[in-house]
């Protein structure tokens, strides 16, 4: 088993599932080399106070764009409701839906690589996770193997051998740039709510321009805020209405992340249960034990439409674990991982074993994840597949492959890149 770069295993990434090296390259040198569309149910809009619109955007960050569109209409952002946010330096197809608002309306939005499409109505919003998966269309260039073709075939007999790729959480999670919403939420899960802000809106990063860079590593020695607020540049949105915030309620650190809207604030302790899942997932992979099977003392869930449903789980023993292996080999039952939370109960047996190992290490506990200072903040914990079942359709063309695939919700088409791939850096800057 390989062992991953120093950013991956920061990020708790330690291993690949595959043995073979990888063929180089580079995503993202433009935004239209990294496609996402949503993959929805068939629904029926039939009317209700929801406008239902397909947004086609390219380089926006969603929270963004609720914001612009928001400005634009002049209406509150909670009158918004998304599936699921995507990658910024893309071209991404979503859905979205608006409260209240007339079609007609939609002629105020005025914005850059905007495309909007009316569905129709609907009487229940778009909410996060509605979605039943997203379809990718990517290009690598820049290979930097010979007969890449080959290679990348092997790669795919290799993960076709092992059913799946590790569901890992992949870098968007915490940040392409600044991979720091983890290390929020971390401080948030220990009580350091001061920390958290000052890491949020300070910790630099070296890939940040320098202007950025620069008021962070100001604020981060000398915590002036009201300094800060006069040299934060203006397109740190979210930074600046914290900061604005604070000048206004000094020390009020804990409801200056209501600045922020409920999605985006949630992304914090979120991420720091990302970061645990993958050391999780990490440590199972050292032990060798399976991610397409279980073993006593594992939690394993049913699935729903050849999904993972975590709606449905069960602890795995010595009476069901043949039932268990028969589901598991038919796509019907699937190893889960937790998403530590307050209401977590762990796993037994050696997964068990591992996953108090981890809590150990790390000095936190389940309980953490109350929050009683900001309860938007905490996080009762939930489930998590294993393993991402995936089958790409590859073509290479001289030093540079497309790759199509489809992933169920919540999972990482940068997971399974780097298992082709195994450099580094993969995004291009």
């Amino acid at each position: 088993m390989i062992s991953a770069s120093d950013w991956d295993r920061a990020l708790g990434m330690d291993y690949y599932i595959t043995d073979s090296p990888g063929c180089g390259g580079v995503i993202k040198s433009c935004a239209e080399d990294f496609q996402v569309s949503e993959v929805f149910e068939e629904l029926g809009y039939e009317g209700g106070r929801y406008l239902v619109l397909d947004v086609e955007k390219t380089n926006w960050d969603m929270h963004h764009l609720i914001r612009e569109m928001a400005r634009k209409l002049r209406i509150s952002q909670k009158r918004f409701g998304w599936a699921g946010t995507k990658d910024k330096r893309a071209v991404t197809s979503q859905r979205i839906s608006i409260m209240n608002l007339d079609e007609s309306e939609l002629t105020k939005i005025n914005l850059p690589d905007l495309k909007i499409k009316v569905l129709g109505r609907t009487n229940r919003a778009v909410g996060l996770g509605d979605l039943l998966g997203n379809s990718f269309r990517i290009t690598i260039r820049e290979l930097g193997c010979p007969d890449p073709a080959a290679r990348m075939t092997g790669i795919t007999e290799e993960i076709e051998k092992q059913r799946g790729v590790p569901n890992y959480f992949g870098v968007q999670r915490f940040g392409d740039i600044r991979p720091v919403t983890h290390k929020v939420g971390e401080a948030l899960a220990r009580g350091n709510i001061e920390e958290a802000v000052f890491i949020y809106l300070a910790l630099p990063f070296p890939g940040e321009p320098d202007r950025t860079r620069e008021a962070r590593e100001k604020l981060w020695v000398n915590r002036d805020i009201p300094a800060a607020l006069k040299e934060f540049p203006e397109y740190l949105h979210y930074e600046v209405a914290m900061l604005n915030f604070l000048v206004e309620h000094p020390g009020d650190y804990a409801h200056s992340f209501d600045v922020l809207s409920v999605n985006l604030k949630r992304l914090f302790v979120h991420a720091y249960q990302s970061y645990l899942f993958n050391r999780i997932l990490s440590c199972r992979l050292a032990a060798a034990m399976p991610l397409h099977r279980a073993v006593v003392g594992d939690v394993v869930c049913f699935g729903k439409d050849g999904m993972p449903d975590m709606d449905k789980v069960q602890k795995v023993t010595t009476e069901n674990l043949e039932a268990i292996d028969r589901l598991s080999g038919r796509g019907r039952a699937f190893l889960t991982l937790p998403l530590i939370g307050f209401e977590t109960i762990l796993a037994e047996g050696a997964q068990g074993e591992i996953e108090r190992a981890i809590l150990r290490a790390e000095g936190i506990s389940p309980e953490n994840f109350n929050i009683p200072e900001n309860l938007d903040l905490g996080s009762r914990g939930t489930r998590r597949a294993a393993q991402c079942s995936v089958k790409p359709q590859i073509t290479v063309e001289e030093n540079r492959a497309e790759l199509q695939f489809v992933l169920p919700k919540g999972s990482y088409a940068t997971v399974v890149l780097r298992e082709y791939m195994k450099s580094p850096d993969l995004i291009k800057s």
